[in-house]
């Protein structure tokens, strides 16, 4: 074993904290974001933050705390994320992190589901006479720093034989100035994130062209660190209970109407001593995925709130029972 490989290998913890202990303490869940991506988490024109990343962390600490808006959002730049969490300064990162071996077992994250499935692509001016990425050979490409993009970029060239030159920026923000200034013939990032920076792009979005290619698997979640199996279950069965409610037709909307009429599915009847049982198994007050929906709705509303203005498809995301890969797995 290398000393580079020892040294990497003692960033991983070896005890957990008790995370739900310190929110509770605290009175507020700390929610890593990103410092601004449409339809993800941003903030809005009155400071309130927006976006399918924000409103996880509103479902979550309606679960945990019992109120939604018990949320400390914390901008995170994708290099300091994962210091952040090792360090306490946040309990969980939510900004389009990909889950990848590499995270879990050298640095020392965990990432107990996946909230959006996305995959690598490129944007490039409309104007561009390109009809597919194999045809940037030589060209600038803009990636941001401490993402799987440059590393996933490399991979891509090498296996087609071509010559890039990367731009390495330190943010998004960065990212997008050094592009739309035209300092690189293509940005490569997640398709989503992409679409998102388009849809507000100079000149509109007519004016830039996503191309076709997909290069990479990017399976994003929350993040969190470390080996805290009980607050790993947590925000992993926070978002089932929103993918689940899509899958049974509870709303937002809904919801109290389907509860008032004895009409929920298991997942969702906190008066059975089972759920009872089940609420005190992970030290939640009972009634936890309720509050989470009532919060911020099933996860398809918040597809349709987000990300479906920005012209992003469902695609993946869609419920196994409409060819997607989103489902969430029994309750017994």
């Amino acid at each position: 074993m290398t000393l580079l490989l020892c040294g990497l290998l003692m960033l991983v913890p070896t005890a957990s904290a008790d995370v739900l202990k310190g929110i509770r303490a605290r009175g507020m869940l700390h929610c890593g974001v990103s410092e601004g991506i449409a339809g993800f988490s941003m903030p809005d024109a009155a400071g309130r933050w927006q976006g399918l990343d924000a409103d996880f962390c509103r479902a979550l600490a309606a679960a945990v705390l019992e109120d939604p808006e018990k949320v400390r959002f914390v901008p995170l730049r994708a290099a300091a994320r994962f210091p952040a969490l090792q360090a306490g300064k946040v309990d969980v990162v939510a900004r389009n992190t990909t889950w990848t071996l590499h995270r879990e077992a050298i640095i020392g994250v965990r990432f107990p589901a996946v909230l959006f499935y996305d995959s690598q692509g490129f944007m490039v001016p409309a104007a561009l006479p390109v009809a597919s990425a194999a045809e940037l050979a030589g060209a600038s490409i803009c990636v941001v720093k401490g993402t799987t993009s440059g590393r996933n970029l490399s991979r891509w060239a090498t296996r087609l034989g071509i010559e890039i030159e990367p731009l390495v920026l330190d943010s998004v923000s960065a990212a997008r100035e050094a592009f739309f200034a035209g300092r690189c013939a293509a940005w490569s990032s997640d398709r989503a994130q992409l679409a998102s920076v388009r849809s507000s792009a100079p000149g509109g979005a007519s004016n830039w062209r996503i191309l076709p290619d997909q290069i990479s698997k990017e399976p994003v979640g929350p993040a969190i660190w470390g080996g805290d199996e009980r607050w790993a279950m947590i925000v992993r069965w926070v978002l089932f209970a929103l993918i689940r409610a899509e899958e049974d037709g509870v709303t937002q909307a809904n919801l109290d109407e389907r509860i008032a009429a004895g009409d929920t599915v298991q997942f969702f009847a906190t008066g059975q001593e089972h759920q009872k049982l089940l609420g005190e198994a992970m030290a939640m007050v009972p009634g936890w995925s309720v509050r989470a929906v009532r919060a911020v709705g099933n996860y398809g509303e918040l597809f349709e709130r987000h990300l479906a203005p920005h012209g992003i498809e469902r695609g993946l995301n869609h419920l196994w029972t409409q060819g997607g890969l989103m489902y969430a797995p029994p309750v017994d």
